[in-house]
């Protein structure tokens, strides 16, 4: 449900400049009417589904730029559908969660939710949420991104095709953690905060009790592990954030040689 403030949903209109198709998955129908209809005038076309297995099956069309996956729907929970859906699928989403323990949003992003919404929401940080993370996945830029390639100890970084491969094993990433290990690769060595990774990755301000990116950052770890076991490459900063860990070079390495091997084309 919306907050009480913006049920009326009259916020004024926004110019459109690129239409992006959204899935909506959620049995309140009055709430998807009124979802449906307060996107549209900010750009998007919804298509929505009231049931798991539906949703789950419209999902994997590959037809939707996000999800917007509600929690507790009858056949299939959202987090059984998430689960199933990232078997074979990287669609960005968004978790909507009328369910107020932290366990439950935890295990969302641990299964490969983009973020979370806690019901009730307001309509103005939904639209905020969806942007954020179309921008993070390219989905709503008008052109492509100038090519980047970096390469930090074993791990290779392409933006261009997004793509990474860690010691010859291609990962599969979400958009989240692709941008995350972007951030990383891009300052090896050095160590960057979470309110620095907040803004820049999950692009919104900063907020101590939010755990989002810190189990974005236990994910990604866990794939670099799984992929080469490099998991121990990202190092936790106590209190402070975290670090790309750059392998010590050898000792016959001449003085004021590189001091790792990240490069960027």
């Amino acid at each position: 449900m919306l907050a009480p403030q913006e049920t009326g949903l009259n916020l004024g209109r926004e110019p459109r400049i690129l239409v992006e198709p959204l899935l909506l998955v959620d049995d309140d129908i009055e709430l998807c009417s009124m979802l449906e209809d307060y996107l549209a005038r900010h750009g998007f076309t919804v298509t929505t589904e009231h049931n798991g297995e539906h949703g789950l099956h419209r999902a994997l069309t590959g037809e939707f730029s996000m999800v917007l996956l509600d929690v507790m729907l009858p056949g299939l929970d959202g987090f059984e559908v998430l689960r199933r859906l990232r078997t074979s699928s990287q669609v960005s989403v968004l978790l909507l969660t009328a369910r107020g323990e932290d366990i439950d949003r935890i295990v969302g992003l641990e299964i490969g939710a983009d973020d979370y919404l806690p019901k009730p929401f307001n309509p103005r940080e939904l639209l905020a949420r969806i942007r954020a993370i179309l921008r993070r996945s390219g989905a709503s830029r008008p052109a492509q991104p100038a090519i980047k390639h970096l390469s930090v100890a074993g791990i290779e970084l392409d933006s261009g095709s997004r793509t990474a491969v860690c010691n010859g094993v291609e990962l599969d990433l979400t958009n989240v953690e692709f941008e995350l290990l972007g951030a990383l690769m891009g300052a090896p060595g050095q160590i960057l905060t979470r309110e620095h990774l907040t803004e820049c990755v999950l692009d919104r301000q900063f907020n101590p009790f939010d755990r989002s990116l810190d189990m974005h950052v236990s994910r990604l770890r866990r794939k670099l592990d799984d992929a080469a076991g490099l998991g121990d490459q990202i190092k936790t900063i106590r209190s402070v954030g975290y670090q790309l860990a750059v392998p010590a070079l050898p000792s016959s390495q001449p003085f004021g040689g590189p001091t790792h091997s990240g490069r960027e084309h």
